[in-house]
């Protein structure tokens, strides 16, 4: 008595698959990863109102608008801006791009100077240090979890 089996890798669940979740669509979407460059959507404008100082100030930090051309997987169904007709422009939002290394050097900044602004409130604090009194300045957080009563 021959039993015929199908083969395993034959054998498909699409019958007893579940059925895929709706999923709201995203805002903004995100283009094709392009090497050596990371992507920014940039304000052009609020409430219809156009944004300049916002937009002039990101083109002079370095980034650079993309072209719909260049990213057809992004559709854009309307032309909000006349001055960016050829750009992504979604919601008042323009995609930008920046090479990475340009991102590290302006992390690379901020972090700095986000160090030397905790550098000086500690001077200022321990400028009013008494060794009589000591004060405490600790700067780690510690994560405990109960005991269970």
């Amino acid at each position: 008595m021959t039993q015929t089996r199908t083969r395993r890798d034959l054998d498909t669940r699409d019958s007893e698959s579940r059925r895929r979740a709706w999923q709201r669509p995203e805002t903004l979407p995100s283009p094709d990863p392009e090497p050596g460059y990371t992507f920014h959507w940039v304000r052009v404008s609020t409430r219809g109102e156009v944004d300049a100082t916002n937009v002039s100030s990101k083109l002079r930090e370095g980034w650079e608008p993309v072209k719909a051309s260049d990213h057809p997987e992004i559709t854009v169904v309307t032309v909000e801006n006349e001055r960016f007709k050829d750009n992504i422009v979604i919601g008042g939002l323009m995609l930008c791009k920046t090479p990475v290394e340009f991102v590290e050097d302006r992390n690379s900044y901020y972090r700095s100077m986000a160090q030397s602004q905790m550098e000086s409130v500690d001077n200022n604090l321990m400028r009013e240090n008494d060794p009589r009194m000591p004060l405490f300045n600790q700067r780690q957080s510690r994560v405990t979890f109960g005991n269970g009563s």
